[in-house]
């Protein structure tokens, strides 16, 4: 079977993986359409110890269910949760099933991922896709899901200030998902030709060496993808404002706290949290049924974000592509 798996060092291309045998109550998947995440280039730089399959943002058909009845799935376009989890420890029990303490993660911890000809998920996780919505937007489910998220943990007053800090992929999901919010939204990034965007949608956006970092915003989402982003968010939000930490990176980062020694590495200054009060609120993995539905509903622009498309084949060189700053999302086919 054909797979872009990391091996540890770096990723590559093969034509050998193993085939994929589906566990009990888990479904055979064929892709059709895989995206590239920031996640998947931090993982091929040691995030997480990950070795395996990448890829967990896709939208695919099932080939086959492991359940002793057939299932209504087989042959559907579907898309899933990339949280595989126990449903038996207190994490689950307690109404935390993204946080189970036994759970594997979709080509990110202890699963083979969705970048192969096949893969696997259990039944439980998957979602349907309507025939209205085609495999470009459906592919978006699950990062449109992760700033879907932000929706579930802010509680807003008033009409806020908020700042996107970051114009990259997640970046602009989240500005317009942030727009259905009773409040001011700005994405403030480094990149003039991924800010245009949002003249289209028209949400408010700036440079960031345009911006004052006047400690005047009352919400600021780090959707930098690097480690520094959390250190402007810091500057720019007010005394008992809320960021909210989308970025994950690998250890030892330029900037990621407790990594001394690296080259050109500082590490962030978290005083300012106690200081001035600041709520640093984690933000992981969404509700897949609203990202479905917004996306049926073409609420949110999608088809926008798509640079490149490339095959499965050119996998490696899909990875090289997606680290490019004139390039928002590349798209991986079979």
């Amino acid at each position: 079977m054909r797979a872009l798996v990391f091996d540890g060092s770096q990723p590559r291309f093969t034509k050998t993986h193993p085939e994929p045998e589906p566990a009990s109550g888990e479904a055979l998947i064929r892709p059709l359409r895989m995206g590239i995440c920031s996640t998947d280039l931090e993982i091929c730089r040691g995030y997480m110890g990950f070795e395996g399959v990448l890829g967990h943002e896709f939208v695919g058909v099932v080939e086959q269910v492991n359940e002793r009845r057939k299932s209504p799935l087989v042959g559907k376009r579907v898309v899933g949760r990339i949280n595989c989890v126990c449903r038996k420890c207190d994490m689950c029990r307690g109404g935390l099933p993204e946080h189970c303490r036994d759970r594997t993660v979709l080509g990110i911890a202890g699963r083979d991922g969705c970048f192969a000809d096949r893969f696997t998920l259990p039944a439980a996780n998957l979602l349907e896709v309507p025939d209205s919505l085609d495999d470009d937007g459906a592919v978006f489910t699950e990062p449109l899901a992760a700033a879907y998220q932000i929706l579930k943990q802010l509680h807003i007053e008033g009409r806020p200030f908020v700042t996107v800090l970051g114009d990259g992929r997640l970046g602009l999901l989240c500005a317009q998902v942030m727009t259905r919010l009773n409040a001011t939204v700005r994405v403030v990034g480094k990149h003039p030709q991924k800010l245009a965007l949002c003249e289209k949608w028209g949400v408010k956006h700036r440079l960031l060496e345009e911006v004052g970092l006047r400690a005047d915003q009352d919400v600021v989402v780090d959707c930098t993808g690097s480690a520094q982003g959390l250190k402007v968010a810091m500057q720019m939000v007010r005394p008992r404002g809320r960021i909210v930490l989308k970025t994950t990176v690998a250890p030892g980062s330029s900037g990621t706290p407790g990594s001394p020694g690296t080259p050109g590495s500082e590490p962030v200054d978290l005083s300012p949290l106690v200081i001035h009060e600041i709520q640093l609120l984690g933000s992981r993995c969404g509700p897949f049924p609203d990202a479905l539905a917004a996306l049926v509903a073409e609420q949110v622009d999608v088809v926008s974000l798509i640079s490149r498309r490339m095959k499965l084949a050119d996998g490696v060189e899909a990875l090289k592509a997606a680290k490019r700053k004139d390039v928002i999302k590349v798209l991986l086919e079979p």
